[in-house]
């Protein structure tokens, strides 16, 4: 195990690394991010966590419309989540958490209108700095795929049944 001292405080490099890069992992869900000789104690920060700091981060942005899953896998997912109301922060994301780095793939829809390229690079850099400032990992990259515009004036006004 490698380690980087800095001044009370110890970080730990442990074996957690990129599944996309073919590098073994030692436990995909969660990374120890610092260890503490103060408390001899260690962070563990799951990859579940970091999603979700991405997923929030992405809906932030106005022209933002939604984060979303693609194909059939992510609509039985999203069947699934409203059945159950689960927690739908990272839906439409997913994550790679290595032992001092993260790489992130988001799906977005975006509002007609709005320039694309600014949206993808104001959701590039909120989610940098968030997943940054919360977690201490350095990301590697930010993967933005639009998926869809939204055009407002399409959304139905919705009608009571009984007038």
């Amino acid at each position: 195990m490698a380690e980087a001292r800095s001044g009370g405080t110890t970080s730990t490099n442990v074996a957690v690394e990129s599944t996309r890069r073919g590098l073994p992992a030692a436990d995909s869900t969660s990374v120890v991010v610092s260890e503490s000789t103060a408390t001899k104690g260690k962070t563990t920060i799951a990859s579940g966590v970091v999603g979700k700091i991405v997923g929030i981060a992405a809906r932030e942005i106005d022209g933002v419309r939604e984060v979303v899953g693609i194909g059939a896998g992510a609509a039985i997912a999203g069947l699934a989540t409203r059945v159950t109301r689960a927690d739908t922060r990272s839906q439409g994301v997913s994550v790679e958490v290595g032992e001092r780095e993260a790489a992130a793939s988001i799906n977005i829809v975006v509002y007609y209108g709005i320039s694309i390229p600014d949206v993808a690079e104001a959701v590039r850099r909120n989610v940098i700095d968030r997943v940054q400032a919360m977690t201490g990992l350095t990301v590697i990259a930010v993967d933005i795929s639009v998926n869809d515009l939204y055009f407002p004036e399409d959304e139905e006004v919705e009608r009571p049944r009984v007038q």
